[in-house]
């Protein structure tokens, strides 16, 4: 069990370096808003390739689940707070309505609006995702959570995007 990793040991730990969003999510606060940065990019880099995206997205996802799974048996708590992989899922997914019209939207605006969106959604964890939260256990469980709030943010900004023109 690995309390706090220091950057020499997620360096020596390829999946404890991914988990820990490439060292993002060894920030003393707020660790889950610097892992959420991450997916923005992602996300940005496909806004013209909805196949790439969504390709991206299921990769992210699908691995996630390994990836999530092993750092937390690897620091011996369920979703330790370092963990943030799930975080730059949650967030890619919030950023898909940016697709539907992406030559009406601002590109900074609209990212700023999908971060805004899932961190509130993250941190607040309302029903059903604090109760997945809770209850569902390892890597399924860490990245199901910021799946879920990263959809709620993603309706969000639907709507925000639909009554903003």
């Amino acid at each position: 069990m690995v309390p706090n990793p220091s950057i020499a040991q997620l360096l020596r730990d390829p999946v404890l370096l991914l988990a820990f969003g490439f060292g993002s999510g060894l920030a003393r606060r707020g660790p889950g808003t610097w892992g959420s940065l991450l997916g923005l990019p992602l996300a940005a880099a496909w806004l013209h390739d909805l196949q790439g995206f969504a390709l991206t997205l299921l990769v992210v996802t699908l691995v996630g689940i390994p990836i999530c799974s092993h750092a937390a048996r690897k620091m011996g708590v369920h979703d330790h707070s370092g963990i943030v992989w799930d975080e730059v899922a949650g967030q890619m997914l919030a950023c898909l309505p940016l697709f539907w019209r992406p030559e009406a939207v601002n590109l900074v605006a609209g990212l700023g609006l999908a971060f805004v969106f899932f961190r509130l959604f993250d941190i607040a964890k309302p029903w059903p995702i604090k109760v997945i939260d809770r209850h569902v256990e390892g890597g399924l469980g860490i990245m199901l959570d910021d799946l879920l709030a990263g959809l709620a943010a993603a309706g969000c900004v639907f709507i925000a995007l639909r009554l903003i023109g």
